[in-house]
């Protein structure tokens, strides 16, 4: 690692935290490398019947099994690596080699027919493979669309440097083609329901759109640069609506990012926080329409959410409330008992870190109404304001800051076990790791917060300079549901008068959800106050058929939400 490159923090005083933290960050960081590589395919030490270049999410196989294959977790690893590539944090050939293991691996996967369909009938949102690059069928929560544009942006990372090398030809016959696959089914179901990245809840999820919307402004630019700009201008259309829908996730009553609009629980998750750190562009500064670290709204956002383990779990108790705490993925979890994760706490400390590079590199910070309830943690008397480096208040609340952040790691470090090694969870009573054994997530999170902590940032994107475009698609989010009785081969579909329901075209109609059979559902955003025809089909391997006439119709709400119960005719 290098060392930190913009120094907010020199008139800090030092504390013994601080000491701790970089002993810390010393032993775990050649660890969670060497726990991360042992993941990945073929010649990781645990990751035994893994294809090259397979990330398997963990070695263990009961209670949880997770020697699968997520295409959303090796996309946020292999990210770590590439960032680790162009930094210089490790062997350029050796690494090289990895990441083409990587692209070869994902380019198969991306051909596997699967119950989500096949490459170009949906199965790119198809969540997990077995680790020997063919499908899983059994029962599970799909699709989840946050994995293919995860998959090109860290692809296109790749490519992006490739380029810098003068290595145009493996970008334009070998990385391309994956690409574009990827972005064109973001660019056609952005606006669709999914299973969210805990693969719990179908609805709109913030961290899936958000991903979504930093791939398409990337592929935009990259089709750019290879000459496709027909593909270019599509990417960057679709690029915009999505903007103009993230704003839609902020719940400025309360304060918060609502991480799954409709669904009922409180929407306070990580997925807001995950998001905010992997759609960092260092130079969009403190941008709040793409929700940057060190923005009003994601700072907001960050407290509530901590608040809310605060008197949740035994191991927080008593800890002041401008301290750090451990955080799990939201409070209402129950998983494996509904602990705090390593991914999520190392997660609020990057955040954290990559607001303090921002704020230094610009050299000032903004107090906003929006902020103010997170800048009176560390300062109950500062007002709204902009604050200068030469300022007291300034050097105040970015030594408050750092000392919060470096708080999070602390608490990371003090329930990893004498070996260093991350499962996915910590019990909430004793700190005791839990779940899944050496959960690759956990390793990358680690190398990622501590790469923040030590001030490196990851290559600009292209989110500098966005603004909401003038004239804004306006979403609502519209839950259909139908009772319709199948027979086995047989799914339910829905189709109707607008883009978002596939203009009547049965060929691309919306895969229904069975979760809840014979309820089929799924929720879509379209544009609000708009008159809406629509019906649903049957659709089996050799035949569709058509719910009766006449056409199903309504209109859509002024805004919010609304859902629709139907019986199949």
């Amino acid at each position: 690692m290098h060392p930190l490159s913009i120094s907010a923090l020199s008139s800090c005083a030092s504390t013994l935290q601080q000491s701790t933290i970089a002993d810390y960050v010393t032993k775990e960081l050649p660890i969670a490398q060497a726990g991360l590589l042992a993941n990945i395919g073929a010649d990781g030490t645990k990751s035994s019947g893994a294809y090259p270049g397979v990330v398997i999410a963990s070695p263990s196989t009961s209670d949880p099994d997770y020697l699968y294959t997520w295409t959303r977790d090796s996309s946020l690893v292999f990210k770590t690596l590439v960032d680790q590539l162009i930094t210089g944090g490790g062997s350029a050939g050796s690494m090289s080699s990895l990441i083409d293991m990587f692209v070869t691996a994902e380019a198969n996967i991306q051909q596997v027919p699967n119950p989500s369909g096949n490459v170009t009938t949906g199965g790119l949102g198809e969540p997990k493979f077995l680790i020997n690059e063919t499908a899983f069928t059994g029962a599970w929560g799909r699709p989840q669309r946050d994995g293919p544009a995860l998959r090109a942006t860290t692809l296109m990372t790749y490519a992006n440097w490739l380029l810098q090398q003068n290595n145009a030809s493996y970008v334009t016959n070998t990385l391309w083609p994956i690409i574009q696959l990827d972005l064109d089914y973001v660019a056609s179901s952005w606006n669709l329901s999914t299973y969210d990245l805990w693969e719990e809840v179908y609805a709109l999820s913030f961290f899936t759109s958000a991903v979504q919307h930093r791939s398409l402004r990337e592929g935009s630019a990259l089709a750019t640069t290879l000459g496709h700009s027909g593909l270019a201008n599509d990417y960057a259309s679709q690029a915009d609506s999505l903007l103009c829908f993230l704003q839609s996730f902020w719940n400025s009553t309360s304060g918060y990012i609502v991480a799954n609009p409709g669904v009922q629980r409180s929407g306070i998750d990580v997925n807001t926080v995950l998001a905010s750190i992997h759609t960092f562009d260092v130079g969009a500064g403190c941008d709040a329409t793409t929700y940057q670290p060190c923005s009003d709204k994601a700072l907001a956002n960050l407290k509530v959410y901590v608040d809310s383990f605060r008197g949740l779990y035994t191991i927080n108790f008593g800890i002041p409330a401008n301290e750090a705490v451990a955080t799990g993925r939201y409070f209402e979890d129950v998983y494996q008992g509904g602990n705090p994760w390593y991914l999520t706490t190392f997660a609020v400390a990057e955040q954290l870190y990559d607001a303090l590079v921002v704020w230094a590199q610009q050299g000032y910070l903004n107090v906003t109404d929006t902020s103010l309830d997170f800048f009176r943690m560390f300062d109950v008397s500062v007002s709204t304001g902009t604050y200068n480096t030469s300022s007291s208040t300034y050097g105040t609340l970015t030594c408050a800051v750092q000392s919060f952040a470096d708080g999070f790691v602390a608490i990371n470090a003090n329930y990893t076990p004498s070996d260093g090694s991350l499962a996915e969870q910590y019990s909430r009573t004793n700190g005791t790791p839990v779940s899944a054994v050496d959960l690759t997530w956990s390793y990358a999170s680690a190398l990622t917060a501590f790469a923040a902590f030590e001030g490196q940032t990851p290559v600009s994107w292209g989110a500098q300079g966005l603004s909401v475009p003038s004239t804004c698609y306006t979403p609502v989010s519209v839950t259909f549901n139908v009772d319709a009785t199948t027979v086995i081969g047989e799914s339910i579909y829905l189709t109707g008068s607008v883009p978002a329901l596939s203009n009547w075209d049965p060929s691309t109609a919306i895969l229904m959800s069975s979760a809840n059979y014979p309820i089929w559902s799924t929720t879509v955003s379209l544009p609000a106050d708009t008159p809406i025809q629509y019906k649903y089909i049957r659709k089996d391997a050799n035949s569709v058929t058509w719910e009766s006439d006449p056409n199903n119709a309504f209109t859509t709400v002024d805004s919010g939400s609304q859902t629709l119960n139907d019986l199949w005719r």
